[in-house]
């Protein structure tokens, strides 16, 4: 296995090979409370994708029954994912301190709670403030969970079951598109879409499940009480100290570029589809639904490269490939049939690399600075990537809604491929309680 060299590259000696190369096979060697873990995640990580893209999905509606202009309704989807941000940072810091499965239920509470809330709003003013506050939770669950995976499951499976978790969001946006088919098509627009976001409030039964069946990871827990016993628990600005600040620029930068690309071309794609390409809402289903096949795909097939070629090859490749096909798909003149074959490599490019995420920023972050470190940097970048719907809704003004996605996500994509080149390579990195 080739290993990274130089500043922030992994120790050698904390590196093991991986001795079962399939898809399944991290789940074949979990223990029942390994597989308990695995399993709350993933319908986490679901319930989570299903509540952000509900608004995409009625973004549509909004503008028509509150007449209110592009650029404003994408301003709901980026501050959902500023609030996000900023949730995750704060998320990751409290679970270094309070532990990872008690922030993971009071974020799914959160969020739950203001999803329903959304569904009462009189105004779009009313969502704005709705939507950010549940963003708070939104990014706070990502940042917990991905945690409470990375350090559950051994290093040489880690990539593979931190991915397999994170395609839960292609199920949980494939859910949203069905409540979207079924409930347009049995009420009136002016109520479905309120139904659509009490739906939203769902993930606040996954509570239950990880009070009674999910524990703290051992590494994690040995960590806090070492560090409380010294009297040196961590501080919010230590990973800008010392190396680790350049792992926390280029880590930030590879999370902006690779959530950009992904909020630019999910928050607009079903107005894309609806209005340039004239489906229906119903119609659109469809089109969707090909995108989150391949997305699902892509998540799985990410997890498996993560460890069969490594965190940054998984990066590189699938960064061109998002560039080239989103370009294909909003630039050439393609028929609706073709347009709909295109959206599963579409979904595949555009959410793929996610799987390697959550186990790479594990990896590049010492124990006690772990939560702190992946809370920032992923949300950091989701806090850039926020700006990409509304600068979307602003430029579709003057270019057309099919011309600014390409932009933007082009850009993003790139940003990313620049930013994962530069980050070393951490597949096969053992976690150490000591950090």
């Amino acid at each position: 296995m080739a290993v990274a060299s130089g500043p922030g590259a992994p120790n050698p000696l904390d590196l093991v090979p991986i001795e079962d190369a399939s898809l399944g096979a991290f789940y074949r060697i979990m223990t029942t409370p390994e597989r308990r873990t695995f399993w709350a995640c993933a319908a986490g990580w679901a319930l989570d994708g299903m509540d952000f893209m509900i608004y995409p999905l009625v973004i549509g509606t909004i503008i028509s029954l509150w007449r209110v202009d592009p650029g404003t309704a994408g301003l709901a989807a980026t501050v959902t994912l500023l609030a996000s941000a900023l949730g995750g940072w704060l998320a990751g810091f409290v679970a270094d301190r309070i532990g990872r499965v008690l922030t993971l239920q009071i974020t799914i509470l959160w969020f739950s709670v203001f999803s329903l809330v959304c569904a009462f709003v009189q105004n779009f003013e009313q969502l704005l403030v709705a939507r950010a506050l549940l963003g708070l939770g939104f990014g706070g669950e990502w940042a917990a969970g991905a945690v409470l995976m990375g350090e559950t499951i051994r290093a040489q499976y880690r990539g593979r079951a931190v991915g397999s978790v994170q395609s839960g969001w292609a199920i949980g946006w494939g859910m949203a598109v069905l409540s979207q088919a079924v409930l347009f098509s049995y009420l009136p627009p002016e109520s479905a879409w309120r139904w659509m976001f009490a739906i939203g409030a769902l993930p606040a039964l996954l509570v239950f499940y990880l009070r009674r069946y999910v524990a703290e990871p051992k590494v994690a827990a040995e960590t806090r009480a070492r560090a409380r016993a010294a009297g040196e628990e961590p501080k919010l600005w230590e990973i800008f100290a010392g190396p680790l600040l350049r792992t926390t620029i280029l880590a930030s930068l590879a999370a902006a570029g690779c959530q950009g690309g992904y909020y630019a071309i999910t928050t607009w794609l079903p107005r894309y589809l609806t209005t340039e390409r004239g489906l229906s809402i119903v119609s659109s289903t469809g089109y969707l639904s090909a995108l989150i096949v391949g997305s699902f795909a892509g998540y799985l097939v990410g997890a498996w490269l993560a460890d069969r070629l490594g965190r940054r090859p998984l990066f590189l490749i699938f960064s061109i490939g998002a560039i080239l096909v989103i370009v294909a798909y909003t630039q050439l003149p393609l028929s609706n049939a073709v347009l709909w074959v295109l959206g599963f490599p579409l979904g595949f490019f555009a959410s793929g690399y996610f799987s390697g995420m959550g186990a790479f920023l594990t990896e590049l972050y010492p124990t006690r600075l772990r939560g702190s470190g992946q809370g920032f940097c992923y949300n950091f970048g989701r806090g850039l990537g926020a700006l990409f719907p509304f600068l979307v809704g602003e430029l579709s003004k003057s270019i057309g809604l099919a011309s600014a996605i390409a932009v933007f996500a082009a850009g993003a994509y790139g940003v990313f491929f620049l930013a994962a080149f530069a980050l070393p390579e951490t597949r096969g990195k053992v976690l150490h309680a000591d950090g």
